[in-house]
């Protein structure tokens, strides 16, 4: 139902924003990183939202980017995965970071959430790296080991992340081809995100 909110930045506290537009003030849940990347009060400010449809509420969250959009849909889409644990996993991880830790199987990483803990951690990468699994027929990559990341295949590791984040494996070869295979996984990721993302900050 919405998109995009362009207006001016009114409010912004730990974890909510508001963002007026033609007169009307919508509050957005947000995560820290997008809180970060948000200008002062009485700017303007873009958001990437997603309207959660409750029977008692109706709750809008804000994105810096499209592609943490698509990472906090992503993860409420895992089986005990609610939008509260995917803003605590979205304010530790910024979208490159994330794709890397699921396209790896590094849950450790997914535990410096609040409130995620080993089990759920490794629920998530397992049910994420099943996604890009299923890919493999479809010219996807498969998702390499823990450990495994050498300089020769960091342009396929940062295409199997990239397929963890929605992209078609197709469409994130031919954007990652176009940069040095020699650069870190997450840096061709994020270099990647921003070629393909309009809505991405890309910011370190």
């Amino acid at each position: 139902m919405f998109y995009r909110l362009r207006g001016t930045l009114i409010h912004l506290e730990p974890g909510m924003a508001v963002v007026e537009c033609g007169g009307v003030g919508f509050q957005c849940l947000i995560s820290l990183n997008t809180r970060r990347s948000l200008p002062r009060q009485g700017e303007e400010a873009v958001l990437y939202t997603h309207l959660s449809v409750r029977e008692d509420a109706l709750v809008l969250f804000g994105f810096a980017s499209i592609s943490e959009r698509n990472c906090f849909k992503m993860l409420t889409g895992v089986s005990g995965v609610g939008p509260k644990a995917a803003l605590a996993i979205l304010s530790e991880l910024k979208p490159e970071q994330l794709a890397v830790a699921v396209a790896t199987g590094d849950s450790k990483s997914l535990t410096r959430a609040s409130g995620v803990g080993p089990k759920l951690a490794q629920r998530i990468a397992l049910e994420l790296r099943d996604k890009v699994k299923n890919l493999d027929g479809a010219g996807g990559k498969r998702a390499l080991p823990v450990g495994q990341v050498s300089v020769s295949s960091h342009a396929d590791a940062a295409v199997n992340a990239l397929a963890v984040l929605g992209y078609a494996p197709a469409d994130a070869a031919e954007v990652v081809a176009k940069f040095d295979s020699g650069l870190p996984v997450e840096e061709l990721i994020r270099l990647s995100l921003k070629a393909m993302d309009p809505g991405s900050r890309g910011g370190k």
